[in-house]
């Protein structure tokens, strides 16, 4: 099936019903498909999480008159400040039913949906000035100065008394009663002492109130900014903690936001389990010890795991406790300021991996513990069996309610704006979009599954304010969402009548790859299956693809190396020896798995932290079934480190992966064809951009002089290798080869054409090994003998990340002086760099000669900014 990106072409193929199977390949062999059909839903279940994956590809019309859309419509979605005025005309003509026809049956599902986000959002400017003065709930509510003292506020309709508790009143609120507004918030306001605040820095709170039937109880206000737990005792409760430090304390940023790239390349990391040792990590040590190395391997975004705080930390932070507060266990707020301002430094943007979509059922540690006596309208969460999800054993919130929004909307403003995150990602969003939450629900593809009385609105209307929200404080967010359930319209402006997320995570592409790993031998992978899995997306609506992430680490399952290597991994890593033909093959489909799933499974890429150099353990979180144990809860770096080991290849090749990206561009360019999936040969040819990719998965075939065609005519050089020895490869493709192309067929005859492509050039395809091809510009002939990306490191990149304890004086801050550099600056200057002010100048032939143990080195502060071309 041929769908499009932009004005190219882009194969997109994917797995059909029975019934539309047989008509649809032989559509995709004559190139008529999107011209006899509509749409065509397509479905991938995943059957790790019992979860479907449905798309829809749109037609040639609707493409064609993509970019039209009503002006009047756009402003009442989009502007805080509209009138909002009569609408229902003008759904009629918003985007996103001239880029998929097929949604038009759902028009009263949409108008009612808009309706419904255009009505919240007038009444919230009405009433609170604004989405935005909305969404500053922290600066109300919890613990705020206010001339000579602080006031304190807490939304509890169902109370009938309440007092503040603590350290400061020795834990007697008798003296400190609260009084309650029309709305159900409690508030009192404690005095200063002699200039001094009557509630100490750091010390303990609670909020004490008594409930219908005449009982006391203590929970920790739900916008406590900070909470700790005795570490002393075991299952200790958490206390709020009143954090205020003094100026001189307060961490102060010094670095500005690095802006947003064309693609992310996100390193997803848990700050805890990042040590190599046996313990939780801080965000300090992450910060000094793990930031270079991500920024080495040309990341430019970091996730980060828990930080919200998760009285359990065997739930992987995806059971929160404490909203406004971050994770304890790794220190304290300033320290996470220091961990994103140094990041920033570096040019890495952060995203916070957020959970919106469920909270902890704990009763004393978290907001559950709000929930006593009170009525659904009075509730966090709704009450009865809607108000629990079963599977997650945790509270659902009630998204349509005032004070639920507010609280939900200010967490997102407050992460922004007190922490510097640069996005989020929603953690759960199919848990949100529907009522049944996707439990023991298989998606089809059948858009009733997505619009219809299954369909939680009012979640849908809180994500469409929070994309709003968060895209008006800061228009260069990313904001990604984890959906299974492929809705459609999640990824698009909500101008456009979407929901507004910039990004969907592929979900379906890990399960595809287990799925070969755990049950085709070699030569049963099917090319063009893994193709349709891999460009199994929606129109417009951007994915960011991931091979693996901590899904597929968590004890019970195995990493993609483990998969391929097993306990040889123990055993055959020491480059001392020969390797074994189980850690040839594994290497080499290792590489080959992350770069296809990186080249052509969506807009942006994701890896988690250890799986670049095939980490060889699960992850095992302290729990009770392993003797609360961190024994598998930490990053072996030492493997990485290890000159004489194995893994420093993969990593190494992992490194060039998103140097290449970073070079060429490819993965946010709208360029994307598939011109070969030869089932026999076992190849798969692709141009994404300007690059030709060439991925041979035969497990003994190598092909001399193999013919690949391509867009533009001319030279083309190898521009990155598997094979190449600094990544454990063989060496068998000489990279100082041009390939010179030649014409096919009738220009502009698509059919007469080889594999659809105007030209062609022929290669050397060895065995299991990915080569990719750039067009070179004859002017630089004379310069372009190898532009191989490589894993040497120019020795003035350590410059940016050197000096941990004293980064911020570092003169690469942005907009710190009128002749700062940004960390980019300072690369595209270093001396031997390929790329100065973003042209190609100085190209530098990689040395054959040079040891692979010398061309992976790593120095010890690993305090490199990014590989440039060796």
């Amino acid at each position: 099936m041929i769908s499009c990106l932009g004005s190219y072409p882009i194969v997109a193929t994917g797995s059909l019903s029975p019934s539309l199977s047989k008509s649809c390949n032989e559509a995709f062999r004559n190139k008529q498909f999107l011209a006899k059909q509509q749409s065509v839903c397509l479905t991938f279940v995943s059957k790790n999480h019992q979860r479907c994956h449905g798309f829809c590809f749109p037609s040639k019309r609707s493409i064609s008159k993509r970019g039209r859309s009503s002006s009047k419509i756009s402003t009442v979605l989009t502007d805080d400040k509209s009138t909002m005025s009569s609408f229902e005309d003008e759904v009629e003509n918003i985007g996103i039913f001239r880029i998929d026809p097929g949604l038009e049956p759902y028009k009263d599902h949409f108008r009612y949906r808009v309706k419904r986000y255009v009505d919240q959002k007038k009444l919230i400017e009405k009433y609170e000035g604004g989405l935005e003065e909305f969404a500053k709930g922290y600066l109300k509510f919890g613990f705020n100065r206010e001339d000579d003292g602080i006031v304190y506020r807490e939304w509890a309709p169902a109370a009938l008394e309440a007092q503040l508790i603590g350290d400061f009143n020795g834990w007697d609120g008798s003296n400190h009663m609260m009084e309650k507004n029309q709305f159900g918030v409690w508030s009192i306001k404690i005095h200063d002492c002699d200039g001094n605040s009557a509630i100490p820095h750091n010390s303990r709170i609670k909020f004490r109130f008594k409930h219908g039937d005449g009982v006391w109880v203590d929970r920790i206000p739900a916008w406590i900014k900070y909470a700790t737990v005795d570490p002393t005792r075991f299952a200790a409760p958490y206390d709020g903690v009143y954090w205020d430090p003094a100026p001189s304390e307060r961490y102060q940023f010094k670095y500005s936001r690095p802006p947003k790239p064309n693609a992310p390349r996100i390193y997803e990391a848990h700050v805890g389990m990042s040590s190599s040792e046996s313990r939780i990590n801080s965000y300090r040590e992450f910060a000094d010890d793990i930031l270079p190395r991500i920024r080495a391997n040309n990341y430019n975004t970091v996730q980060l795991m828990a930080v919200m705080e998760h009285s359990y930390y065997a739930s992987f932070g995806y059971h929160v406790t404490n909203f406004f507060a971050v994770s304890s266990r790794s220190g304290t707020p300033e320290d996470l300021k220091y961990l994103i301002d140094k990041a920033h430094s570096l040019g890495l943007r952060v995203l916070m991996d957020v959970v919106h979509s469920h909270a902890s059922n704990n009763v004393t540690d978290g907001l559950n513990g709000f929930d006593v006596g009170q009525s659904s309208r009075d509730s966090y969460f709704h009450s009865g069996d809607k108000g629990y999800h079963k599977l997650w054993d945790s509270r659902l919130f009630k998204y349509d309610n005032w004070e639920v929004l507010r609280f939900l909307l200010s967490n997102l403003h407050w992460w922004i704006e007190e922490f510097k995150f640069d996005g989020f990602r929603f953690d759960g969003v199919t848990s949100m979009l529907y009522h049944h939450h996707g439990i023991n629900m298989t998606f089809t593809g059948n858009y009733n599954e997505y619009f219809s009385e299954a369909t939680d609105v009012d979640a849908v209307v809180y994500l469409m304010l929070a994309n709003c929200l968060i895209h008006n404080i800061l228009p260069e967010a990313t904001v990604i969402a984890e959906d299974v359930s492929g809705m459609p319209g999640l990824g698009l402006p909500i101008s456009e009548g979407g929901i507004g997320f910039d990004y969907r995570l592929a979900m379906a592409i890990p399960d595809k790859w287990i799925d070969y790993l755990k049950n085709k031998k070699d030569d049963e992978w099917s090319m063009k299956d893994i193709c349709r899995s891999l460009t199994n997306r929606r129109y417009t609506e951007k994915c960011v693809s991931y091979a693996e992430s901590h899904d597929q680490a968590i004890v019970g399952d195995k990493t993609i190396a483990f998969f391929l290597m097993d306990k040889e991994m123990y055993s055959g890593m020491s480059c001392l020896t020969d390797a074994s033909p189980m850690i040839e093959r594994g290497f080499a489909l290792h590489k080959m798995i992350h770069f296809l799933t990186m080249a052509l499974g969506g807009e942006g890429y994701l890896n988690f932290m250890g799986n670049e150099f095939g980490h060889p353990e699960w992850i095992d979180f302290p729990r009770e079934g392993n003797g609360w144990s961190y024994e598998r809860c930490r990053r072996q770096w030492n493997l990485v480190d290890t000159d004489h080991l194995r893994y420093k290849f993969m990593n190494a090749f992992d490194r060039a992966m998103n140097l290449l990206d970073d070079k060429f561009s490819f993965l946010s360019s709208t360029k994307q064809i598939v011109s070969s999936t030869n089932e026999e040969d076992k190849v798969i040819v692709f141009e994404r951009g300007d690059l030709v990719f060439v991925f041979n998965f035969h497990p003994e075939n190598t092909f001399e002089g193999y013919k690949v065609g391509c867009d533009l005519p001319g030279k083309y050089r190898v521009v990155l290798d598997s094979d190449a020895w600094e990544f454990g490869g063989h060496g068998r493709v000489g990279h100082d080869v041009d390939h010179f192309t030649s014409p096919e067929g009738i220009p502009g005859v698509p059919e007469t054409n080889f594999n659809s492509r105007p030209n062609s050039f022929k290669v050397l395809s060895p065995s299991r090994t990915c080569v990719v091809y750039y067009r070179a510009e004859e002017s630089l002939e004379e310069n372009s003998h190898c532009t191989l990306i490589g894993v040497k490191e120019t020795s003035a990149a350590s410059d940016i990340a050197k000096n941990p304890e004293g980064y911020e004086e570092s003169e690469v801050a942005r907009g710190k002086t009128e002749n700062a550099k940004t960390p980019s600056d300072v690369a595209k200057n270093l001396e031997g760099s390929a790329y100065v002010d973003g042209e190609v100048s100085d190209l530098i032939e990689v040395e054959e000669t040079v040891a692979a143990a010398d061309v992976t080195e790593i120095p010890e502060d690993f305090s490199s900014v990014g590989s440039e071309v060796a």
